[in-house]
């Protein structure tokens, strides 16, 4: 009995103790910024993105390392974030060059990759690519979703994506969503993007 009480004291003063540990909260202090944990689209293997640039001035650029598979956000010249990013694949790299932000689209459909859907909105046909896979008669179209896109050249940008540690994408620079998030809310139209191998 005595036990039983003891080991209820020690779990409450415990749970007291740890309601204020960042440890058991979503959002993870890292370097003034944060760190979210359990994102919706986030690797596994992510250990590096981050923001630090809420309360940064200066003016704002990015560079996109294609060896690295990283991207990395300046404002006035300091690194503010890093993210992990999945970058064109074999036969749809993603060119390197200077650049910069000529459209921003916080809720972009892609107009050549997506499904082909019945009439009943099941999938007809997955992954498809408009340019290369004819319409079946009777079906819709729907266009693959690319949450906070940053155009910087052609159909490239940046924007919200599937990361499974490689370049995979069809040219785009995916990111987890907060960081696309960050990204997005901290660029503007003409924002320079250097990409680089």
């Amino acid at each position: 009995m005595l036990r039983n009480l003891v080991l209820s004291l020690l779990t409450a003063a415990f749970a007291i103790g740890c309601a204020n540990d960042a440890r058991v909260h979503q959002d993870t202090a890292y370097l003034g910024g944060f760190k979210r944990q359990n994102q919706q689209q986030r690797a596994n293997f992510d250990n590096v993105s981050y923001w630090d640039g809420d309360n940064a001035s200066g003016s704002p650029s990015i560079r996109i390392n294609l060896g690295e598979q990283r991207a990395y956000f300046y404002k006035g010249g300091e690194l503010v974030g890093i993210s992990v990013v999945s970058t064109g694949r074999e036969g749809f790299g993603t060119g390197a060059g200077n650049f910069h932000i000529i459209q921003k689209d916080k809720d972009h459909v892609s107009s050549r990759f997506g499904d082909y859907l019945n009439a009943d909105g099941s999938i007809l046909k997955k992954e498809v690519d408009r340019d290369k896979d004819p319409m079946p008669k009777g079906a819709r179209y729907d266009g693959a979703r690319m949450p906070f896109f940053m155009r910087i050249v052609g159909g490239t940008g940046m924007h919200e994506g599937f990361l499974p540690g490689y370049p995979a994408s069809h040219g785009c620079i995916r990111m987890p969503g907060f960081m696309a998030q960050k990204f997005f809310e901290n660029v503007s139209v003409g924002t320079p993007v250097a990409v680089t191998n």
